[in-house]
């Protein structure tokens, strides 16, 4: 495995860690880039099931967006994870930026969440 990968890994683990002491019974919403598309998740880690997800390749967004990997993709998947997770019931979550440097499209999926109504 490359170090870079390695590297991702471990800042992974150690971001989670400190999500699952801190989380108090909350649903997890779990960013993951990669260089052309983003997923979201909201996971239930305590019954082991994903409450509501949303990504850029959604039948709902995928006609109105450009490209799946810039800040306005990342802005329309984070309202409409907030959306449906708020149709299932949650509106408290903790936010896992999976490792990743929150910047750019990760910082996107937060803030518009947080407009859709998600707290965290």
């Amino acid at each position: 495995m490359s170090r870079k990968l390695e590297a991702l890994d471990r800042r992974k683990a150690r971001v989670r860690r400190a999500l699952r002491a801190a989380a108090n019974g909350r649903p997890r919403l779990s960013v993951f880039r990669s260089s052309k598309q983003i997923y979201v998740q909201v996971i239930d880690d305590v019954a082991g099931k994903t409450l509501a997800a949303a990504s850029s390749i959604d039948k709902a967004l995928k006609g109105d967006l450009k490209t799946g990997a810039d800040v306005a993709a990342a802005t329309a998947v984070g309202k409409l994870v907030a959306e449906r997770a708020k149709a299932a019931g949650v509106t408290k979550v903790i936010f896992d930026r999976s490792g990743y440097i929150y910047h750019g499209r990760v910082k996107a999926v937060a803030e518009a969440a947080r407009e859709g109504g998600l707290e965290f």
